[in-house]
């Protein structure tokens, strides 16, 4: 079957009309990978466990055009608490950041300007994993690309609120989970 030249030109109109495909949003981590298990370096150091409480190096790629911060959470969806657990919850990370180096502690690493919640354990710090003996847990950490600069929040600001308001800005999302159990 043959085309006339009118033909092959609306498509070609047709297709070069269309936007081009913009690059996945990733979550990329020296320190944790898709389905692997968290090093003893990324398990907390207290509620009965024995690890070194790092927050683990993060970086992502790609964010969507309109990108104006960013929101990363550590996340236990299976903790017997029947809401899950929140282990890290950091927001307000300017949209020019697009890692953060490992060991995150209250007063130190954090971007500036950035916010780290009390989220689940009572303190504005990552908190490694530690579930109940003879449980395998997840341990989803992501990153979300908002539409806004800024959640009109603090520190004192509880995951499930941070997670409402960062759902409701959100462009894009990029996770990576993670299993550990003892």
């Amino acid at each position: 079957m043959t085309y006339g030249p009118l033909v092959l030109a609306a498509a070609l109109t047709l297709v070069s009309g269309l936007p081009a495909m913009a690059a996945e949003f990733t979550l990329s981590s020296p320190d944790i990978a898709e389905g692997g298990e968290l090093a003893q370096a990324q398990v907390a150091n207290a509620l009965g466990c024995d690890g070194g409480n790092v927050s683990p190096a993060l970086s992502w790629s790609n964010a969507p055009a309109g990108t104006r911060s960013f929101v990363v959470t550590a996340y236990d969806p299976d903790a017997p608490t029947g809401s899950g657990f929140w282990h890290w919850v950091m927001f307000n990370i300017p949209s020019g950041v697009t890692e953060l180096k490992a060991g995150i502690t209250p007063d130190r690493g954090a971007p500036a300007g950035a916010i780290q919640s009390r989220a689940d354990a009572g303190f504005s710090s990552y908190i490694g994993a530690c579930p109940p003996p003879g449980q395998m847990h997840r341990y989803v950490f992501t990153v979300t690309a908002l539409s806004v600069d800024k959640l009109d929040l603090d520190s004192n600001a509880s995951g499930a609120l941070i997670g409402f308001m960062t759902n409701a800005n959100a462009l894009a999302k990029a996770s990576i989970t993670v299993h550990y159990g003892r």
